[in-house]
């Protein structure tokens, strides 16, 4: 991708634009705007050394295999959440100082793709979450490249999303219209906005008829979300499902405020899901803004910077989920590297 598509306003201007160009080719702008919520020297000095931990350990076709057997199961998860925690500090295919590992890692998502427009293993009970994290993933670094090989497979993803999805609005594990619960839906929503996005189209009543379902898992007595309409509320699933209310665009609904209220005050609720609640709790509270991210900002930094490990040059995590170091590394830095806005779904 040439520097003109990043930073459009280069055009033409002579020598002096050319080394300003190439030197933004390889320094990310960290722009740190919005709310006053910045990344302090600190918390960039962990962010770094957590990418160089993702970097170290990609394998050589460009996926992330991660470093224990439960990860091993899940390449194409694990490699798209890696992908994500790269552009997130600003990092895209051939630019940065990872560049190279962008590239390789977009690739082989593109190359997991089926003919049909899947992507996963068809053998796992849970296969439209590595659907549908593959989603974001490529149809973010889309909308920042145009890179026409993503929106090829792109288009074929997305298709399978719009069709699998329940008359009641949500989507369950496999790619076909069954049933629906809050966790795999929140995962098509955020492909489906991340597309529209980038320019391709997707049914406004498909959209419309998510909502229905996320509002229909609302827990009025406790004030969260629950998994299925009807069951008990909980912090992943709450997060999960403000999230969606405004990726979808209700990012005034009265439920957002009333599901962040749930959110702050069961803050490190089970441990064990900590890190996968705090990937749609975090970017919900981004979405919301002012003073609500920076407390949240605050609080969740307090304990990621209190539980990183450090592994020569490299910095990782991994204590507050079953799967492994590679998912709670990428998702913890995405979290830290957030101020600096280079992931166009977070903006309002």
């Amino acid at each position: 991708m040439g520097v003109s598509r990043r930073w459009p306003w280069l055009g033409k201007g002579g020598l002096p634009w050319l080394l300003l160009a190439l030197l933004l080719c390889s320094v990310p702008v960290r722009a740190q705007g919005g709310s006053g919520v910045k990344v302090d020297q600190e918390t960039e000095r962990i962010i770094n050394r957590g990418l160089k931990y993702l970097a170290k350990y990609q394998s050589p076709n460009g996926s992330w295999q991660g470093r224990n057997e439960k990860e091993r199961h899940y390449p194409i998860a694990m490699t798209a959440y890696a992908l994500m925690a790269f552009q997130a500090a600003g990092h895209l295919p051939g630019e940065g100082e990872f560049g190279r590992e962008v590239t390789l890692g977009v690739q082989y998502l593109l190359n997991s793709v089926s003919p049909e427009g899947l992507i996963g293993d068809k053998n796992n009970g849970q296969y439209m979450y590595f659907h549908g994290i593959a989603t974001i993933a490529l149809a973010e670094l889309y909308g920042q490249t145009s890179n026409p090989s993503i929106r090829v497979k792109l288009e074929r993803l997305i298709k399978i999303i719009v069709s699998s999805q329940h008359d009641n609005g949500g989507w369950r594990y496999k790619p076909v219209a069954t049933d629906a619960d809050i966790s795999v839906t929140v995962l098509q929503v955020v492909g489906l906005r991340a597309a529209k996005n980038g320019g391709l189209k997707v049914p406004q009543t498909t959209i419309d008829d998510a909502v229905n379902y996320v509002r229909s898992c609302f827990n009025k007595k406790e004030g969260g979300f629950s998994y299925q309409p009807g069951s008990s509320p909980g912090f992943a699933r709450t997060a999960a499902a403000i999230y969606s209310l405004q990726v979808c665009g209700h990012y005034d609904d009265p439920l957002v405020k009333k599901g962040s209220k749930y959110l702050f005050d069961n803050f490190g609720e089970r441990p064990r899901w900590f890190t996968y609640g705090n990937f749609y709790a975090a970017p919900a509270h981004y979405m919301i803004g002012g003073e609500t991210w920076r407390n949240w900002y605050a609080k969740v930094k307090g304990v990621l910077l209190s539980r990183v490990h450090s592994d020569g040059e490299t910095s990782l995590w991994f204590e507050n989920s079953s799967v492994g170091p590679t998912y709670e590394t990428a998702i913890n830095v995405m979290i830290l590297a957030m101020p600096y806005q280079f992931v166009p779904l977070y903006q309002r």
